[in-house]
């Protein structure tokens, strides 16, 4: 029995290792599979992370490429506008070099004209002295021919001449004397309507003095006696200077300056007023102040020219036309200021040309530009219209601003949208109530005509109409002219105003010839 249970643990030992080898073959089999099958799983795994790996390094090349193409073609757009404005600036280099080379060679040749006219004057003037000594030895060549011939010594016919002269003058006075008594007849009636007319001519008393007279206030009455000077000489050295007419009279505390000039009364005020407060009113100091005040009205002038416009936005401007925009100010037209009238031009053309379609920076620029001749009528021969026009195409204007100047008065038809805004705004400026009066104008015309007979003639250096136009005072050069030929000159003024100019009463001709020394101890 006991070898029997001996046999039977042995054979379920024997059995249980054998079960134990034989489960573990079994499991080592299938461990080795499950290997198998990782490793093929792991390969698997691998082949699918190179695949994405290698989609991967396409794709980032893909966007690589993509990236330097948008590079290159950013880069190439880069270089392009670099280009362009290289060339623009270019251009403008170019364009700069041509205007300015084009003004350095005007001002050469203005320079080599005014050395030419220069020279030319000295040699006039040389020529002039050479004729007036030969014109002295013919004279007296002649006089002793006719002595000769006449038989009668100079003082003989000196005799005869005057007495001649004596009775032409006798009927000359009393040609004026039948004039005066006539005017004297007449004078009654015209007195009837004078008085009539106070009531509507009272107005315009104000207006005349509004703007033909500046009013300077003073301190003290004192200050008019310094004015005047010595046996008046200070007076007498303002007005030759200014070009005005200083009336001084019994007005506490005041002094009025006459002139129908506006640019050349401010220029008078503004140097009086300097010169009553430096305290030292003499002639040298009179030209020290009028030399300052005008560069100090020029300096002004730019500016005010230049803030209209920047404020007005019509482009850049030659400074030349700047500075007659600003001198408009003191230039009237029928009693209407020219600047505001101008402004006033410029604004309305801008929202007429706005409605119709047109150019709104150009129109105001014309309207800005129509009257610019008249800045220059009171120094330059013509009207306004073709001074005007003159200066805008010497400063290479547009066409259609020369257009505007010319059709705004009808020398030419409108030739632009533009144009009819400017002529349109120009009518209903001119023609707005009380915006004009032809009086003033007349007598700016009238006074203008009187300066410009008296400067027409040889050795004449400046002529002023003072007075209210009821005098002109004529400045002769000294060496050109002796004290018998300003005489004559004055008579010649005279005779040419009378047939020439229509104006009431009379008008009083001064020549005035002054010779002076200036020398400086250094």
């Amino acid at each position: 029995m006991l070898n029997e249970i001996l046999i039977g643990g042995s054979i379920a030992t024997v059995s249980g290792f054998v079960g134990f080898f034989i489960s573990k073959k079994i499991t080592s089999v299938n461990f080795d599979i499950y290997v198998e099958k990782a490793k093929a799983q792991a390969g698997a795994i691998e082949n699918e992370a190179q695949l994405l790996l290698h989609k991967a390094n396409l794709k980032s090349q893909e966007i690589e490429l993509e990236a330097k193409k948008l590079y290159e073609s950013a880069k190439e757009r880069a270089k392009a506008n670099l280009s362009q404005k290289e060339d623009e600036l270019l251009k403008k280099e170019h364009s700069f070099k041509r205007y300015k080379q084009s003004e350095e060679n005007r001002l050469q040749e203005e320079s080599a004209v005014l050395k030419a006219r220069k020279i030319d004057l000295q040699r006039n003037e040389k020529s002039l002295s050479l004729l007036k000594v030969r014109y002295e030895k013919k004279i007296d060549e002649v006089l002793h021919s006719l002595e000769h011939c006449a038989g009668m010594t100079q003082e003989e016919a000196k005799k005869i001449l005057l007495e001649k002269i004596e009775e032409k003058s006798r009927a000359e006075i009393s040609h004026i004397v039948r004039k005066y008594e006539n005017e004297a007849r007449s004078e009654a009636k015209k007195r009837a309507n004078y008085i009539l007319a106070q009531a509507t001519s009272r107005f315009a008393g104000e207006f005349a003095s509004e703007r033909l007279t500046n009013t300077i206030n003073l301190s003290n009455d004192e200050l008019k006696g310094r004015i005047i000077g010595k046996e008046g000489r200070n007076i007498k050295a303002l007005e030759t200077l200014l070009g005005v007419d200083i009336i001084i009279d019994d007005t506490p505390n005041a002094i009025m300056i006459s002139s129908f000039n506006l640019y050349r009364r401010a220029i008078a005020a503004k140097t009086i007023e300097l010169l009553i407060e430096d305290g030292r009113i003499q002639p040298s100091r009179i030209e020290e102040i009028y030399k300052k005040v005008c560069d100090e009205f020029e300096t002004e002038t730019m500016n005010e020219g230049e803030e209209l416009v920047a404020s007005l936005d019509v482009g850049v401007m030659h400074p030349e036309l700047v500075k007659l925009i600003g001198k408009l100010r003191y230039r009237a037209s029928y009693g209407q200021n020219a600047l505001a009238h101008t402004l006033e031009v410029a604004h309305l053309a801008g929202i007429m040309a706005a409605e119709m379609g047109g150019d709104v920076r150009l129109a105001k620029r014309a309207g800005l530009l129509h009257d610019i001749g008249k800045a220059l009528t009171h120094d330059s021969d013509g009207n306004h219209v073709d001074l005007g026009a003159a200066i805008c195409n010497r400063y290479n204007e547009h066409s259609i601003v020369i257009n505007a100047i010319y059709a705004h008065h009808g020398y030419e038809e409108i030739a632009s949208i533009e144009s009819g805004a400017v002529c349109a705004a120009d009518a209903l400026s001119a023609a707005r109530p009380g915006a004009r009066r032809e009086v003033l104008e007349s007598f700016l015309k009238r006074v203008t005509e009187i300066e410009n007979i008296a400067s027409e003639h040889t050795g004449v250096k400046q002529a002023y109409a003072i007075n209210a136009g009821r005098e002109v005072r004529v400045i002769v050069n000294a060496s050109l002219v002796n004290d018998d030929e300003s005489v004559l000159m004055a008579k010649e003024i005279a005779k040419e105003i009378e047939e020439n100019v229509q104006y009431p009463g009379e008008i009083k001709v001064s020549v005035i010839r002054e010779s002076r020394a200036v020398e400086f101890a250094r």
